[in-house]
């Protein structure tokens, strides 16, 4: 029996779900005027060269589970996009989507939590529109950044306790532990050699 409880255990690790934690009026007011503002998507590097080398390089690794091209582009355009203007590492949020979706857009877990970076739906009511959809790709990495950029204000940088935050697994290895790994083995890229 205690073998059966472990290998469920272990096959759950990566299926957490965010928490609600109530947020003051000043907190929720910020990730509303957050996820509100729809400027345009672009790639966010200063030398267009150096976009399209990080571009082709996350494109190619990206090809086995997104063979479009096209879907491709706008997907990887998208994260940075998004993630820069978190202030995030667009390398750790695709480590964060291959860990929680494997790059399905319309993922769902037990818990509910949806689309690529499996954002739970209490985040419409709490940050949101009601018509907002977590299924529609700019909505979900929106959403997904920005908690997770919340979650590591709140851990004032720690990036294992805000990933443990972001999955609801808080204080647990398991999840932290895929993100890092996938961050740095499949998603590393480095500006100097373009890998």
């Amino acid at each position: 029996m205690l073998a059966l409880a472990f290998a469920l255990h272990a096959d759950l690790a990566g299926a957490g779900a965010q928490v609600y934690e109530p947020l003051s009026a000043a907190v929720q007011t910020q990730l509303q005027r957050t996820i509100a503002d729809r400027a345009p998507t672009r790639l966010a590097f200063y030398d267009p060269y150096e976009g399209q080398v990080w571009l082709a390089a996350m494109s190619a690794r990206l090809a086995r589970q997104i063979p479009d091209e096209t879907a491709r582009t706008e997907l990887l355009t998208a994260i940075h996009y998004e993630a820069t203007r978190a202030g995030l590492d667009p390398q750790l949020v695709l480590g964060v989507i291959h860990v929680e979706s494997r790059f399905r857009k319309y993922a769902v877990s037990g818990a509910g939590a949806r689309g690529y970076m499996q954002v739970m739906p209490f985040w419409i009511r709490t940050i949101g529109q009601p018509d907002h959809n977590l299924f529609n790709l700019r909505t979900n990495l929106r959403y997904g950044c920005t908690i997770l950029r919340h979650y590591l204000d709140i851990e004032n940088g720690n990036v294992f306790r805000a990933l443990g935050r972001y999955n609801g697994s808080l204080g647990q290895p398991e999840y932290p532990g895929m993100v890092k790994r996938a961050w740095e083995r499949v998603w590393a890229y480095s500006t100097a050699t373009g890998r």
